[in-house]
């Protein structure tokens, strides 16, 4: 299967940035679409950002010109650059892959552990 670690999370002033990164390892034959998404606790997950293989990218409305979503093909590696950030943003952050594990496989979605971010004010 594939398994996918996130790091990059952590403590940072309001107006700071950070960058999360998501490295996808084990039985991978390719990765079409990669997407972060967060959640906060009582509330359902909110995309934050995707980008297809091909390198569109889409995302939400509230980080639209705040948050730069990004991939390295070759390393299976995907980030996301937190500019401008806002208490509001606290919550964790999770990464997502549509991935295919074998040439006549359909795509399937991976999903991280998950890394937190908090935002002081």
């Amino acid at each position: 299967q594939v398994q996918l670690v996130e790091s990059g999370g952590g403590l940072v002033q309001a107006g700071g940035s950070l960058r999360l990164s998501c490295a996808a390892s084990g039985r991978i034959f390719s990765i079409n679409a990669m997407g972060w998404y967060r959640q906060a606790p009582g509330k359902q997950r909110e995309l934050v950002a995707t980008i297809t293989g091909g390198g569109s990218t889409n995302y939400g409305d509230s980080v639209k010109g705040r948050f730069t979503i990004s991939r390295e093909n070759a390393k299976n590696t995907m980030y996301l650059q937190m500019n401008g950030l806002k208490p509001e943003n606290t919550t964790d952050y999770y990464c997502s892959v549509a991935a295919r594990t074998t040439d006549w496989d359909l795509p399937h979605n991976f999903w991280g552990q998950g890394t937190q971010v908090t935002v002081s004010s």
